[in-house]
C-alpha cells in the first residue's frame, strides 16, 4: 500500500482493526495508532498526496470515504457520518474540500488533532503553521 516504509504494518493492522466496525472511526484515534504523530511535514506531505487519489491537490469527501482503504484494500468505507465528522475537522475554509494553502497543508489541521497532540515539525513551531 501507499504508506509501505513511512508506517508499521503492525500498526496500520492495529489501527484498521480499532476501526473495523461502522461508526467505529475518529481519525485522532486513528492517526496515533497507525503512527501518523510525530512524523516530519515531508511525510505528512506524502501522507496528503497518498490520500489524495486524484492529484487535485484537494481531498474530497468521496476520498475521505475511502480514508481506509489507503492503508488496506480490504478496509472498508466510512459511513456518511464518520466521513461528514472527518471532513468537517479538516475543512477550515468551509469550501467542502481539505486543501493545500501555500506550503501549509491544511492535512495537518484535522481536528485540530496536532494541536492537541505533542507534535512538532522541525523548524517551525506547528502553531505558525495552522
Amino acid at each position: 500500500m501507499a504508506f509501505k516504509g513511512m508506517l508499521k504494518d503492525e500498526d496500520i493492522a492495529a489501527a484498521l482493526k480499532h476501526s473495523a466496525a461502522a461508526e467505529s472511526f475518529n481519525h485522532k484515534e486513528f492517526f496515533t495508532k497507525v503512527g501518523l504523530v510525530g512524523k516530519s511535514a515531508e511525510d505528512l506531505k506524502k501522507a496528503f498526496y497518498f490520500v489524495d487519489q486524484d492529484k487535485s491537490g484537494f481531498i474530497e469527501e468521496d476520498e475521505l470515504k475511502l480514508f481506509l482503504q489507503n492503508f488496506s484494500a480490504s478496509a472498508r468505507a466510512l459511513t456518511d457520518a464518520e466521513t461528514k465528522a472527518f471532513l468537517a475537522d479538516g475543512d477550515k475554509d468551509g469550501d467542502g474540500m481539505i486543501g493545500v494553502d501555500g506550503e501549509e497543508y491544511s492535512f495537518w489541521n484535522f481536528g485540530a488533532f496536532f494541536q492537541q497532540q505533542d507534535m512538532h515539525v522541525p523548524g517551525k513551531s506547528l502553531q505558525s503553521q495552522m
